[in-house]
């Protein structure tokens, strides 16, 4: 059994309480940034789409090997 110095336990409880105030403070901004993400990743998956890589002149046949 390793048995943590106190310093290191202190370190800890500090770390927890920077990561708790991180997230308590994100939060707010969570359904924005949730948002950017849902669109760019939308918007990725369309771009991948056979129909618009055809609009674009991409050939999808070496995609799909």
């Amino acid at each position: 059994m390793t048995i943590m110095n106190p310093s290191e336990t202190i370190k800890h409880v500090v770390d927890g309480l920077s990561i708790a105030t991180v997230v308590g403070t994100l939060v707010e901004m969570l359904p924005s940034v949730a948002a950017i993400f849902t669109i760019v990743w939308t918007a990725i998956r369309i771009y991948e789409t056979v129909t618009v890589q055809k609009l674009i002149g991409r050939d999808t046949n070496d995609a799909q090997d």
